[in-house]
């Protein structure tokens, strides 16, 4: 291991020897104060992201500033870590929550501030330091974010950014100063980190892929499902875990709502990434461009129909485009990544859940209908960590966030965060 790495390892569990010993309030007047600072200046590291990773300037910004709301949701947050005491007949009867130590994340580049301090942010409040190998794409990102964590006054060593490239985590992880991993990826990242984790007996979260249902029945509030539809179809370039990727359409609906969709759908024009009116650019880098052509290309072998062709202009944009997909296509079990959105017809409800359950993922479903007992129907259900009604999935601080299936495991945002990086630790005696 690089010394630079190792000295950076020993200076986050040093850090944590002091840091765990922190009250729990003052832990959170440090987080108040980051988000202060990610608040007003959120142009500025807006910038730092759309330079990397090509996404609207407008929504870089939003990332920023909803960072920052959900740093203020944790300095608010009730401090559900204190003892507990349980009732018995010991002296001694109580249950305390642990932090683990130096906490490693793997991010990924789409969100690059978004994902890492939502995964940090529970688990240094928790007590825990962490230690940050972002996408190589995004080190600016990451070293902005240590810079921002250092202004509002955290210790050095609470968070550090690691400049090192997919090969360096092995070694990383396997370090007797990790004690935990959380990850956000593809599933092939996911499947190669939590197997290490595990082999060292080290505690993994992953957050995974996903090829998310929004299901459109006859009652629905047909401008308002295209409109968020689309929305969440090609926002970051549809480069979005949680994006909405097969739009499963009752066919009794069918003829009314396609072509307010496709109408929708053609509003999303590609423009310059820094011009605060653009909804859409490029993708991040011209290989993942390559990918999702390839994708593409294979649906139509297997039988996909064009609906609107993925048209691209350069090595890395496209014109988005969708395409009608029957049961039995492979491009099913794969997550599009990318402007590129899937139609299919069901022809009631059953069939409607059947089609969304049958899948390798289960992230983020969203269902569109008026009917309280076919809503009650799809919450039941749905096989997926997040059931959206009458609304696109958008993450929210209260509200836990994580997948089932081949969308990984273990819980982001919300209080219950705060006890993945602990150790329930039982006190029972006379």
């Amino acid at each position: 291991m690089e010394q630079l790495i190792e000295s950076k390892l020993v200076k986050a569990d040093k850090a944590f020897s002091a840091w765990r010993k922190v009250p729990f309030e003052e832990r959170q007047k440090l987080i108040a104060k980051a988000a202060e600072i990610l608040k007003n200046n959120s142009e500025k590291f807006g910038r730092i992201i759309t330079t990397e990773m090509n996404k609207p300037i407008s929504e870089s910004i939003a990332e920023v500033e909803k960072c920052a709301l959900m740093m203020n949701y944790y300095a608010d947050a009730e401090n559900i870590l204190k003892p507990e005491k349980v009732a018995s007949e010991f002296a001694y009867s109580e249950v305390h929550y642990v932090p683990k130590g130096v906490i490693l994340g793997v991010m990924p580049w789409n969100f690059p501030f978004w994902q890492v301090l939502r995964f940090a942010t529970p688990a240094i409040l928790a007590g825990n330091t962490v230690v940050l190998k972002h996408a190589s794409i995004c080190f600016g990102s990451g070293n902005a974010i240590e810079e921002a964590l250092l202004e509002a006054g955290f210790p050095e060593g609470i968070f550090q950014n690691l400049e090192v490239g997919h090969q360096a985590v092995k070694e990383i992880l396997e370090h007797d100063a990790v004690k935990g991993v959380s990850l956000t990826g593809s599933g092939k990242a996911g499947g190669e980190v939590a197997s290490i984790a595990g082999l060292n007996i080290k505690k993994s979260l992953l957050e995974l892929g996903g090829s998310d249902a929004f299901i459109i029945f006859e009652d629905a509030d047909l401008q308002e499902a295209a409109k968020s539809g689309v929305k969440s179809r090609l926002q970051n370039c549809g480069q979005t875990c949680t994006a909405a990727k097969r739009f499963i359409i009752d066919e009794k609906v069918e003829n009314e709502f396609l072509p307010i969709f496709i109408e929708e759908y053609k509003k999303y024009e590609i423009g310059d990434p820094f011009s605060k009116d653009t909804k859409l650019a490029g993708m991040a880098r011209p290989d993942l461009a390559d990918e999702l052509e390839a994708q593409f290309n294979r649906a139509l072998e297997n039988g996909a129909e064009i609906i609107i062709p993925l048209e691209r202009i350069s090595e890395n944009q496209f014109k988005p485009g969708l395409i009608r997909v029957q049961e039995g296509n492979p491009i099913l079990k794969e997550e599009l990544f990318g402007p590129l959105g899937m139609v299919m017809i069901a022809k009631d409800a059953d069939e409607a859940l059947q089609i969304a359950n049958d899948i390798p993922f289960g992230l983020s479903n969203s269902v569109w209908t008026k009917d309280k007992d076919r809503q009650v129907f799809f919450i039941e259900n749905l096989e997926s960590g997040t059931v959206n009604i009458n609304r696109m999935t958008s993450s929210d601080p209260r509200f836990p966030f994580g997948g089932s299936k081949g969308s990984g495991y273990g819980t982001e945002l919300s209080l219950l965060a705060l006890k993945e990086f602990v150790t329930a630790k039982t006190i029972v005696g006379n």
